[in-house]
């Protein structure tokens, strides 16, 4: 509903993420149906994390299928005509412990219709590594992903306690001792840096906001558009 909102009123191209654990096929089927009346044609599909163990009295996932299976699922509705052709996207951590199986999965993804793919923050010399190798493999586009961070203790807490995130003892040294303002100085600089960094190896870049930082954001936008 808010992709849609977003395509109506402000004429943007938004891609709406959608998981595996939320809803059974054919509530799946519908939502396809609704973005593609509202002539939202991208999707990013996960298959998404377990229900955390708290929420499980109350809440109970489905999986009834994973992403690469919902990838090929969206590919046969717009061959039959129910939907429009979409453009499917999918994730890509390249800060995966054993690199070599998320690449596996992410050809199989691509086998099933997916085009392109979303990493993690790319930010370890070897998550470096396994983008260039994801480049080398795969056909489809690559958007790296740039989080700027903002302290010390954002730092630490990313590296430490967000799944699928690795922030290299180096870059925390970076922030060590920096107050908001500076903090928020060196998140610009480090997040040209990422994106400048990134370009052999991607198509473009999508930048993930840190606590609503909006005026933050807009500053680190014009610093990586300076390397278009």
């Amino acid at each position: 509903m808010l992709a849609a909102k977003l395509h109506r009123e402000l004429g943007l191209d938004p891609i709406p993420h959608m998981t595996c654990r939320d809803r059974n096929i054919n509530a799946t089927r519908a939502l396809l149906l609704g973005l593609s009346i509202e002539d939202v044609h991208n999707v990013l599909l996960v298959t998404g994390d377990p229900i955390p163990t708290a929420e499980r009295e109350q809440v109970k996932g489905v999986f009834s299928f994973n992403s690469a299976v919902l990838a090929s699922y969206v590919r046969t509705l717009g061959e039959e005509g129910t939907i429009a052709p979409f453009q499917v996207f999918g994730a890509l951590n390249v800060n995966a412990p054993h690199f070599e199986f998320e690449l596996r999965k992410a050809v199989r993804k691509e086998e099933n219709g997916v085009s392109a793919f979303l990493t993690q923050p790319v930010i370890t010399d070897r998550a470096y590594d396994n983008l260039k190798l994801a480049r080398e493999t795969l056909h489809g586009k690559i958007l790296g992903g740039i989080y700027p961070i903002v302290s010390h203790k954002n730092a630490v807490f990313m590296n430490s306690e967000v799944s699928g995130i690795e922030v290299s003892q180096a870059v925390i040294d970076r922030y060590e001792g920096l107050d908001k303002a500076a903090g928020e100085d060196m998140a610009v600089v480090f997040a040209r840096e990422m994106a400048e960094r990134m370009l052999p190896w991607t198509d473009g870049w999508y930048l993930m906001t840190p606590f609503k930082r909006v005026a933050l954001m807009e500053r680190v936008l014009a610093a990586v558009n300076e390397l278009r």
